[in-house]
């Protein structure tokens, strides 16, 4: 009985011992030396790849953020979303739906629309998208053809956030932005090749424009 019970404190004092350490390297200095290497060497990125504008961090490079004139009636959750032809648009960002649990936060649940290819609904939503993206972005002087309008101006990413659109969606709004704001096309269409992305390392990916960064630029140019 007695060799029992000192058999069983000893074991629990190992268990004890073993609980302590992994405590101390798992949970406080494991930690800290990540910490401290994403700090030192990828700042940026641990810190959520923030973009500035004039001092305040006005989002991230990672998340795509909608560019939305004010509701008519604030008080109507039903009323639609109008963009705000001033800026450049994003992909479409239905996701998952809006938040419905807290409702203090306008917020967009991420995830995909988890619809087939040949799913009625979905085909008319983009049927329906694209003939918005000929009508917002047609002009006095510049109409857009059903056939210029990318893929990426009708559906969304598998996220619903992405923050890129294909330099083709953001030539096809350049003519519509530069006769809202009042700016030569020319001069937005360089604002949009200066932002336009190439392929990383020259093969992998595509080319992107990330529109926050676009838009902010667009904003400075707008003085």
């Amino acid at each position: 009985m007695n060799t029992s019970v000192r058999n069983s404190g000893r074991l629990l004092a190992a268990a004890l011992r073993a609980l302590l350490v992994l405590t101390v390297v798992c949970g406080v200095l494991y930690p800290l030396a990540v910490t401290g290497v994403a700090q030192t060497l990828f700042r940026d990125k641990a810190n959520g790849s923030e973009i500035t504008s004039d001092g305040k961090v006005v989002g991230s490079s990672l998340i795509g953020q909608s560019y939305h004139l004010p509701k008519q009636n604030p008080d109507d959750p039903d009323e639609a979303a109008r963009p705000d032809p001033r800026w450049f648009h994003g992909r479409p960002a239905g996701g998952l739906g809006s938040n419905s649990v807290n409702t203090q936060y306008s917020l967009i649940l991420s995830g995909a629309t988890n619809r087939s290819g040949d799913n009625e609904e979905l085909l008319q939503w983009v049927k329906d998208a694209k003939a918005a993206v000929v009508a917002d972005n047609s002009t006095a002087t510049y109409r857009v053809s059903p056939a210029d309008v990318p893929a990426d101006a009708v559906t969304s990413s598998g996220s619903g956030l992405d923050p890129h659109i294909s330099p083709e969606y953001a030539r096809l709004q350049i003519h519509r932005v530069a006769e809202r704001n009042q700016l030569d096309a020319d001069r937005v269409e360089k604002l949009v090749e200066k932002h336009t992305d190439g392929r990383i390392l020259g093969f992998i990916g595509e080319p992107r424009v990330n529109v926050l960064e676009l838009n902010i630029a667009l904003r400075e140019l707008l003085g």
